[in-house]
């Protein structure tokens, strides 16, 4: 009977070690074989995710065979104390113990570098986010023209961004979507604009943040000096302020929406559009293009001018002219080159 009972005990303990061999064998397989091939794939881990919230996250988005496996390593190894909490861009090809190796060095996302010129508008930017090949020019134009599904501080549009997606250089991680581009650009516009220039307070001077942006998207179409901004400005504010139409050519240029033409002609200025100030009174309805901080000072704070016209030079500069008849001789002299 004794040995009976021997025989089977160590029987027992037999197989118990051949399924621990084969148990081991299997996990370090599982461990050092990579799931497969494929795209970059992004895993988020926050702050304070355990090794167990981490191998969830991996074997969810399909990058390890085993989460058990994972999470075993994790605490043999001592890498659950340094996974890094952040965005990591993971291959399919890689191994767990190389993802958790990864994980622990701070594999960040990878990232380009996307700069947006004052002046350009919706348009023109989501044409420059599908060149540098970070998202499709349609999607983003759709993100774009729908603000109130964007969660912002400062007193929102109603119809499209457009002024509002602030020009300046971004870094955009790979696997941001269009969506997530046109958020950056807004918290910009929180920062330097709204928190920055406006100190949070929905007017300046009696004008509304709207009109400012509007007003300053003009001054930066029309101005290529930035001394001459603020004078600028000034000459569009007197002929509001005594009821003449803008007639600013660059409401037409954005009404025509096919690029900057060199010189309108009589049937450009008569485009039948809500943008064009030689037909319409007032402001356009929106923002004409992403004014920079420059523009945006000069609307804010204009020159005190007397001057109500105004006529680009082949240099760029400007000649100011108080009447009409002034300012037809100032065009003269502009296209002569005198």
């Amino acid at each position: 009977m004794k040995r009976r009972r021997g025989t089977f005990f160590w029987l027992s303990i037999g197989f118990f070690l051949l399924a621990l061999v084969l148990l081991i064998a299997s996990t370090e397989r599982s461990l050092r074989t990579p799931v497969g091939v494929g795209p970059p794939i992004i895993v988020t881990v926050e702050p304070g995710d355990s090794a167990r919230d981490v191998a969830k996250a991996l074997w969810e988005r399909g990058l390890i065979r085993n989460a058990t496996a994972v999470v075993v390593a994790a605490y043999a190894t001592g890498d659950w104390r340094c996974i890094q909490a952040g965005r990591h861009e993971l291959d399919p090809s890689m191994s767990a113990l190389d993802i958790l190796e990864a994980l622990c060095r701070g594999s960040r996302t990878a990232w380009s570098w996307l700069t947006i010129p004052e002046g350009y508008t919706v348009s023109q930017i989501a044409q420059q986010v599908e060149e540098k090949r970070l998202g499709i020019a349609v999607q983003f134009e759709a993100a774009a023209r729908t603000p109130g599904s964007f969660d912002v501080s400062f007193p929102a549009p109603d119809r499209s961004l457009e002024g509002y997606l602030f020009p300046d250089t971004y870094r955009v991680d790979s696997g941001e979507t269009e969506r997530d581009i046109v958020a950056h650009m807004l918290r910009r516009f929180d920062e330097v604009v709204w928190k920055g220039l406006f100190q949070e307070s929905p007017e300046y001077d009696g004008r509304s943040l709207r009109d400012i942006i509007i007003l300053a998207s003009l001054v930066e179409w029309e101005a290529q000096l930035d001394e001459e901004r603020p004078k600028i400005a000034g000459v569009l504010l007197n002929r509001l302020r005594r009821g003449m139409r803008l007639e600013c050519d660059a409401t037409v240029q954005y009404a025509l929406g096919d690029g900057r033409k060199p010189r309108l002609g009589y049937d450009d200025l008569a485009v039948e559009s809500e943008y064009n100030t030689y037909l319409h009174d007032g402001l356009p309805p929106g923002p004409i293009c992403s004014p920079g901080e420059a523009s945006i000072r000069a609307a804010m704070e204009p020159a005190e001018m007397t001057q109500l016209y105004y006529v680009a030079t082949p240099d760029g500069s400007h000649l100011f002219s108080n009447t009409f008849a002034e300012h037809q001789r100032a065009i003269r002299r502009a296209r002569s080159g005198r």
